[in-house]
């Protein structure tokens, strides 16, 4: 079963609550250009049949979380806005045309024979549990299991949340942990060319996943390649109930003009900081970054850690979370349930 002809994206939208305005871009050679502009309320609506009329005005009432809105325009065809509030002053998302989310039986998608993703625990430094995996995509080169060219798949980031949402929820189905989660990266390309949002929807009901047990990793670098769609995008997954991670923080951009607009759940730190801890520059810089992600409402894990003993600087720091060759290596699936029940 594929995602044809479920939704696609024809564009993004853009909501100034302030003055009920709605900006509609599409690309070029969309099927819906005659959408594209800058909107008023009562002017788009004469571009919808009259049961859609009003629709668009509740779906933006309550100035705050998710945005999910079916039209059907005049002419017949079905359109989606998918999104999410910054604040209560805008939203950004994506605009689908096609027929509704499809509930998906996740296992009539099959992802590519020779994919053997490998999970990496994250560990709460709270407690010094497991508090989720890392899935990290590998092919079987016969005895040797290699990261993936990024050219190699183009259907790599469907078959990794697939197989990521499959295994998370054996593992919570044998812990009994319902609190686990999984992080699963994404990239610029994956974000541009795939109706992500319909998937991570349909597996989070085919597994019984909640909110945020399925966290997308996207870095500042990939995301600002085409900040405008990424931005869309990202809301969009945020809406079907998707968790946002903003990896390798504190390398590249790092914009905190970004990060305003970004509405991330967690931070993660690149190793090209915390191979430094301990230093006192860096640990101020460490300090802040944990305190900035507190009063934002976002978790902290720091990434590429070698050392157990650096635990307990990381925690009195601010981190949440920990994550790297000090606690475990990847390993495949029976490992990790190994490793988890533990």
């Amino acid at each position: 079963m594929t995602l044809g002809p479920t939704t696609q994206p024809q564009g993004s939208w853009h909501w100034f609550a302030p003055t009920r305005h709605l900006v509609i871009e599409t690309g070029s050679g969309s099927a819906l250009s005659e959408l594209a502009g800058d909107w008023t309320l009562d002017a788009i609506e004469q571009m919808f049949e009259g049961l859609s009329r009003g629709r668009l005005a509740q779906a933006f009432a309550d100035n705050e979380g998710p945005v999910r809105c079916a039209l059907r325009l005049s002419r017949g065809e079905d359109i989606h806005l998918v999104g999410a509030f910054i604040g209560d002053a805008e939203a950004h998302g994506l605009l689908l045309s096609g027929s509704e989310f499809s509930d998906m039986d996740p296992s009539d998608l099959k992802p590519g024979p020779d994919l053997h993703p490998v999970f990496q625990p994250i560990v709460s430094l709270a407690n010094g549990r497991i508090a989720g995996f890392e899935a990290l995509a590998r092919w079987d080169d016969g005895d040797v299991k290699s990261p993936p060219s990024r050219y190699e798949d183009e259907a790599l980031a469907s078959n990794m949340l697939i197989r990521s949402a499959e295994t998370l929820s054996k593992l919570r189905e044998a812990s009994g942990r319902d609190d686990l989660f999984m992080h699963v990266n994404l990239t610029a390309r994956d974000l541009a060319r795939s109706a992500l949002p319909a998937l991570v929807e349909a597996l989070m009901n085919g597994y019984g996943l909640p909110e945020r047990a399925i966290r997308i990793e996207l870095t500042e670098q990939a995301a600002l390649r085409d900040e405008n769609h990424a931005l869309a995008a990202v809301m969009a997954l945020k809406a079907v109930g998707a968790g946002l991670v903003l990896d390798d923080f504190g390398t590249g951009h790092s914009s905190f003009a970004w990060l305003a607009d970004f509405p991330a759940d967690s931070l993660k730190v690149d190793h090209g900081l915390t191979r430094r801890l301990g230093q006192y520059r860096t640990d101020t810089i460490l300090g802040a970054i944990t305190l900035l992600a507190s009063r934002l409402g976002m978790t902290t894990t720091a990434e590429g850690v070698e050392n157990k003993e650096d635990a307990a600087r990381l925690r009195s720091l601010g981190f949440d979370y920990a994550q790297g060759f000090a606690f475990a290596r990847p390993m495949d699936e029976e490992a990790a349930m190994k490793f988890l029940l533990g």
